[in-house]
């Protein structure tokens, strides 16, 4: 998750009783530090009156040099299922929801939170919470409500944040190993949304889990068959076939300028010495590219950015692409 360091508005650093959703998770976990039982991080008690603040460092137009423009998806679900543990658990404890929007989009999710409102009696306040300020024992959360349209002030024992889901910092230097392309938050991209969906761009290499975005377990898991199974067929071929439309150079006309590997998004043409002997017998050692078919994706690239016309796709070489449009034109 997001780190709170940044956002002192909800008192991160200045209360142990305000705690991220992944905290919480381990709070009353049978296995954590309280062996299950809800407990304030400050002095052991019970917490008569919770708050639950959704989106924060997500969805964050306004403020995107704090947090995230996206939805992290996963938060309003596993809130409900952490209000409806807690209300089920302690039944005298008051739950509060703050949210901008709840989004269940899956397979029996609005059934879930409706059931956590209906059934439960969590209190879900369409509203931003504006500050958390300790104050003795109690948390004051000041809040909107924006249905009612009125300001809110809650005297809380514990309040838990939604915390917005980035990518892992390791990320940006795997795609550069890899050659793997990423978006503009540092998630990898698949080939395609809707055809290609578990594929990268880049040959060989397969998408699962949250290092393409947001998503939950079984979304997760769904992509990881599938990844797995795209890589099954692959290993089961005795030989692998390869994109016949690649790029290839003309080591005669190449002059070694790199504008080629430069633009290349894949990494797939590097440069070499080679021996060329001269028409007077002498020979003389060039600066050539050398594409490795394996890793080109015949994107053509290359052959835009070649100055001096050494690179050329099989099958679409510029000569074969002339005559196409000359035939055209007649």
């Amino acid at each position: 998750p997001i780190s709170m360091d940044k956002f002192d508005e909800f008192a991160y650093n200045q209360s142990k009783d305000v705690i991220t959703s992944l905290e919480f998770e381990r709070l009353t976990n049978a296995a954590g530090p309280t062996a299950g039982k809800l407990l304030r991080p400050s002095d052991g008690k019970h917490p008569q009156t919770i708050v639950f603040v959704q989106c924060v460092g997500s969805r964050c137009d306004a403020c995107s040099e704090k947090g995230k423009e996206y939805c992290s998806k996963i938060c309003c679900m596993y809130t409900a299922k952490h209000a409806m543990l807690t209300r089920d658990k302690y039944p005298d404890t008051d739950v509060y929801v703050f949210y901008i929007d709840v989004r269940t989009p899956g397979k029996s999710f609005d059934e879930f939170y409706r059931r956590a409102v209906e059934e439960y009696g969590v209190h879900y306040i369409k509203g931003m919470v504006g500050k958390v300020t300790p104050e003795g024992d109690k948390l004051k959360v000041q809040a909107s409500d924006l249905l009612d349209n009125k300001q809110l002030h809650i005297d809380a024992d514990l309040v838990v944040l939604a915390a917005a889901i980035e990518p892992d910092k390791s990320a940006r230097p795997l795609a550069t190993m890899l050659t793997a392309s990423m978006d503009t938050n540092d998630f990898f991209t698949e080939a395609h949304p809707k055809l290609r969906p578990v594929e990268s761009p880049t040959a060989g290499v397969f998408l699962s889990g949250t290092c393409q975005g947001p998503k939950d377990i079984p979304e997760t898991v769904s992509q990881a068959s599938a990844a797995a199974a795209k890589v099954i067929t692959l290993l089961v071929k005795d030989k692998l076939t390869g994109n016949p439309c690649i790029a290839h150079s003309d080591e005669m006309m190449c002059n070694g300028c790199s504008s080629c590997e430069r633009v290349c998004p894949y990494g797939a043409i590097t440069y070499e010495d080679k021996e060329f002997r001269m028409p007077d017998r002498t020979t003389k050692v060039r600066r050539v590219a050398s594409v490795n078919p394996a890793v080109c994706q015949g994107c053509g690239a290359c052959t835009v950015a070649c100055p001096s016309g050494a690179m050329d796709l099989r099958g679409f070489s510029s000569s074969q692409i002339m005559a196409e449009v000359d035939a055209i034109c007649k």
